[in-house]
């Protein structure tokens, strides 16, 4: 069985004062590709989305997951054409090799009214949310989105100032963007951990940047280059940041998008809430200049981020959305 190391720690970053100073900024975007150059994983702190927020939607996901089944199932991503609803025990394998995952989620994305211009005209990924009959559900999941994403837009100035383009290279990709909200449920795991049975199994995000907040439970890990997997321990009020794949062929692989899974070894259930800031569906995702040495040529194709992400999910659910 894997070793856990319980000793080494991703980098935090205090993010507080990104829109403050210059000096600050460039701190900032330093720590943040020094990161992504390596582990592909940081802790996010004084990144000024209230506590109090992120407690009312830890809250509203207990409320929601311990409904009867039948409630929940009512609202499947089966019947979205954008997977926006209820994923089931089992609807996802993360890591083909394994057996399907035992969490159970609920997707939101961006909050659009069944007249919005890009559902009725088809654009890929543009979807009416399923919500719960549940009071205030809808509005802290919303308000909770909204800071969110915004300090996913902050990151990627950063970003692209470490890549060394145009701060705001990435923000037309970004109005607006394909971010999708999770909130996540483990069950206890079933008896002693054999290796087999993962929360979460193996895998790399799809997008951009990743936003993770945690319950005190834990159970996150990340693959060190030797293989081993490092525990990521909840630390209070942070968010844990990691690249995605998109953003790594961005950069030719010089950002690294690394591995991760779940093991809910606690006999406790475990939530997190995870924000997935992806770009818009027509964003050309291909090498940028300055990642490419010279001589060197780009080691994947251009793609639109519609085109990856439809593989990408093909490849994780079991179950087939709604047709548009």
């Amino acid at each position: 069985m894997a070793v856990i190391d319980s000793a080494r720690a991703i980098p935090k970053i205090d993010v507080g004062g990104i829109d403050a100073s210059r000096s600050e900024f460039e701190r900032i975007s330093g720590e943040i590709g020094a990161a992504a150059r390596g582990i592909g994983f940081f802790s996010v702190v004084n990144h000024g989305v209230a506590p109090d927020l992120i407690d009312a939607v830890f809250a509203q996901a207990a409320t929601f997951f311990h409904r009867p089944q039948a409630e929940k199932e009512a609202l499947s991503v089966a019947n979205s054409r954008d997977f926006r609803g209820y994923v089931k025990i089992g609807d996802e394998r993360l890591d083909p090799a394994f057996p399907p995952d035992i969490k159970e989620c609920f997707n939101v994305g961006r909050d659009l009214e069944p007249d919005d211009p890009g559902i009725l005209a088809g654009v890929p990924f543009h979807a009416v949310n399923q919500w719960p009959s549940l009071p205030g559900f809808r509005e802290t999941l919303v308000a909770f989105y909204r800071e969110v994403r915004a300090l996913e837009l902050r990151l990627t100035r950063a970003v692209a100032f470490d890549l060394g383009i145009a701060e705001d290279y990435f923000a037309p990709m970004f109005d607006p963007a394909l971010v999708l909200m999770r909130l996540l449920r483990y069950p206890p795991h079933p008896g002693t951990f054999d290796g087999s049975l993962f929360g979460a199994g193996a895998h790399t995000d799809y997008g951009f940047l990743t936003l993770l907040a945690q319950d005190d439970v834990g159970g996150l890990e990340v693959r060190a280059r030797d293989g081993s997997w490092i525990d990521v321990p909840p630390l209070p009020g942070a968010f844990v940041c990691n690249i995605g794949d998109c953003l790594m062929r961005w950069t030719n692989d010089l950002y690294v998008s690394n591995s991760h899974r779940v093991v809910n070894r606690t006999g406790r259930e475990r939530y997190s809430i995870a924000v997935f800031g992806d770009p818009n569906p027509d964003a050309l995702v291909e090498c940028l200049p300055s990642c490419l040495a010279p001589g060197e040529t780009p080691k994947y194709p251009p793609v639109t981020y519609a085109d990856y992400l439809r593989s990408r999910y093909e490849e994780t659910y079991t179950v087939t959305p709604k047709p548009a």
